[in-house]
């Protein structure tokens, strides 16, 4: 699964690097940048938790291809 984010709905709250700092970062100029698309185990939960909290709907999950 891999992470996908609509630049043009973001408005660069941060309520995702609040929630997954490792894998949402806003730069210096407040633009989101991720740092990484990949979902593992690790991060999944904390993941899913940054899409449903983005107020914009700007955050989801894809599936890889197969």
């Amino acid at each position: 699964m891999r992470i996908k984010v609509d630049f043009d709905l973001c408005e660069s709250n941060a309520m995702c690097e609040a929630l997954a700092p490792d894998v949402f970062e806003l730069d210096d100029d407040d633009f989101l940048q991720l740092n990484t698309d990949e979902v593992t185990d690790e991060n999944e939960q904390r993941v899913r938790q940054a899409v449903a909290a983005c107020p914009r709907a700007a955050i989801s999950l894809v599936e890889d291809d197969a």
